[in-house]
């Protein structure tokens, strides 16, 4: 009797380009079509996104604006806004502000803030408090901030009603100037 012939690469198997260890894709290839591309210096998030209108003569044209927080997690972060007609454009118009308006933090070793700091940006109040050990006790659009700049024990609270992610946003920034390298 013949031995069976063993084909565990035959076509239409599962495995069939690579064998176990590489499960997809051809052999030899690796990461896929975004390998290529360098990884970003800065990371950044979308804070709001909100689709506005104004009324020409012809009816409504509308229009995305976006706030964006960007930092590179080490104490450089700032927040940005970007309007055009398409959301990938107003994103990528809101980095490239938000990389305009970085600033530079002097943190302490355990990546906190010195001192407590207090600020305003329209009706947007904000009291910032170090708190070592404690982590990111904060909310809105200031963890975000405080996520993108690397601070990891603060405590903050906006003590105003104000529902403004942005104005929030730049209150925070504002505080954090006052002890900015830059």
């Amino acid at each position: 009797m013949p031995t069976p012939i063993s084909t565990p690469n035959r076509p239409g198997t599962r495995h069939s380009s690579g064998g176990a260890d590489n499960r997809r894709g051809r052999p030899g290839r690796s990461g896929g079509r975004f390998s290529d591309r360098p990884k970003p210096e800065f990371d950044h998030q979308i804070v709001n996104i909100r689709r506005v209108a104004r009324v020409m003569a012809g009816g409504r044209r509308f229009s995305f604006s976006v706030v964006v927080v960007i930092g590179d997690r080490k104490g450089r972060v700032g927040v940005g806004i970007g309007k055009a007609s398409d959301t990938a454009l107003a994103i990528e118009k809101a980095i490239n502000d938000g990389k305009k308006r970085m600033i530079k933090l002097k943190l302490t070793k355990y990546g906190s803030i010195p001192h407590e700091l207090e600020s305003k940006y329209n009706s947007a109040r904000i009291i910032i408090k170090p708190a070592p050990g404690r982590g990111l006790v904060v909310g809105s659009a200031v963890r975000t901030v405080f996520e993108l700049a690397g601070i990891k024990d603060i405590n903050a609270k906006v003590i105003s009603r104000s529902k403004n992610k942005l104005n929030i946003a730049r209150a925070t920034i504002d505080a954090l100037k006052t002890f900015s390298a830059t």
